[in-house]
């Protein structure tokens, strides 16, 4: 017995349409008539339509349907199609390959988007403008150090590393206060379990208003924790 295994079946083209597409597109492919292959080709682009909903959400996915039709047909479908039949060549094209940048960053905890904003701001002439946009560069600078850092920052380091990222250019305004940032310990949103110690090893419900029994028979205590 000889059992028909993928691995010895012919390559699929675009495995998002299965085996059976590719098959009735080669049977297309066969077809003595152009009328005939018109025929059957309308019936398997609503088929491949179907087998791939989302591609209604795209522009166009008619044409679509049809680019994907002459593909799995290695360009070789005779039929009369409604769009453009797409160039074999621009299938196998290889892109360009993507430079990446190879100059190193001065201070890694503040990244490269503000060496980037340093430039943009040295480039402004307009005094106000430019000092406006030094302070959100300060801003965001702190917010940086503090997040790969984990530990406060005084400002002057701020304005010090900003007068050395722009080469002395770009100086914060003295009467200019950076805003705190605060330390988390703890995720937005994450709660510390009840009776779990805090960093000085008491417990955190000491000192909370908890229900004691009341008139509606639940307990009720004060800020001791001790029961009236």
């Amino acid at each position: 017995m000889i059992f028909d295994y993928n691995t010895t079946r012919d390559k699929l083209i675009l495995a998002e349409y299965g085996r059976n597409v590719q098959n009735m597109v080669a049977y297309i492919c066969s077809l003595p008539t152009k009328e005939e292959r018109n025929r059957h080709a309308q019936v398997v682009i609503d088929l491949m339509g179907f087998l791939n909903p989302h591609l209604r959400d795209v522009t166009d996915f008619k044409h679509k349907l049809w680019d994907h039709l002459h593909i799995i047909s290695d360009f070789k479908i005779d039929v009369d199609s409604p769009y453009p039949k797409p160039a074999e060549e621009a299938m196998h094209k290889r892109p360009e390959p993507l430079g990446y940048p190879q100059r190193p960053i001065r201070f890694k905890h503040y990244g490269k988007t503000v060496e980037m904003m340093i430039k943009r701001a040295k480039a402004v002439d307009e005094p106000q403008r430019r000092q406006l946009m030094v302070q959100n560069i300060a801003s965001f600078m702190k917010v940086a150090y503090v997040t790969w850092n984990k530990d406060t920052v005084a400002d002057e380091t701020i304005v010090n590393d900003l007068r050395e990222l722009s080469n002395g250019e770009l100086i914060l305004d003295e009467n200019y206060t950076l805003a705190k940032v605060e330390v988390r310990t703890n995720a937005p949103g994450v709660r510390q379990k009840p009776g779990s110690s805090n960093s000085n090893g008491s417990n955190i419900n000491k000192g909370r208003m908890s229900l004691n029994k009341g008139n509606n028979g639940r307990a009720k205590s004060n800020n001791n924790g001790k029961r009236k």
